[in-house]
């Protein structure tokens, strides 16, 4: 695989310590954009400030039409859909809720798929819907990358579970292993 150019994580129940943990551990030279979408969410610019005291990389809610930054944590605002548009701008969609969730992973997961292909890496984390499974089998499709917490050590395993069952995975690590991987994969060439 070529040096991705974006990576996105989904995660619901028990996302929060997730994404602290990992968040925490990422090279804070990461060269590539970070786009999050936890429906944890409905927490609006609260989230962002948790997350901001723990992450290297600065963090910041995704606005529509902005371009998609390397190097920054972009959050998706709770109550819309975030997609990636194929000019690798963010848009949003108050289209229904997709696993009774808006913002949906599936939704934001299949958008990058679009605009990414190949450079982009998934990461699907703890939760208790299955929510970015079919977003992850698309990644997949398309040739990017797929990283699953491992469901034995998450919070919630039913989202991750459902990821394995439905996409698979390159790698399905203990949290605690994902920051380090993503490093590696982030200065490959």
């Amino acid at each position: 695989m070529a040096r991705p150019e974006a990576i996105v994580i989904g995660c619901s129940a028990g996302g929060l310590d997730a994404l602290k943990l990992l968040l925490r551990a990422l090279d804070p030279t990461l060269p590539q954009a970070v786009i999050v979408c936890s429906h944890s969410g409905d927490q609006g610019s609260l989230l962002g400030e948790l997350l901001a005291r723990h992450s290297p990389l600065p963090v910041r809610e995704a606005h529509e039409r902005w371009p998609v930054q390397a190097g920054v944590v972009h959050l998706a605002p709770a109550g819309y859909h975030l997609l990636i548009e194929r000019d690798r701008r963010f848009a949003y969609s108050v289209d229904e809720p997709v696993h009774y969730s808006r913002p949906s992973i599936d939704v934001l997961f299949e958008s990058a798929a679009d605009a990414f292909g190949a450079g982009l890496i998934g990461v699907m984390l703890t939760g208790a819907s299955a929510d970015g499974a079919y977003g992850l089998a698309r990644i997949r499709a398309a040739g990017g990358l797929a990283v699953v917490q491992d469901p034995t050590e998450a919070s919630a395993a039913a989202m991750p579970q459902a990821a394995l069952d439905r996409a698979g995975a390159d790698h399905c690590l203990p949290l605690a292993q994902i920051a380090p991987l993503l490093n590696q994969l982030a200065h490959s060439e």
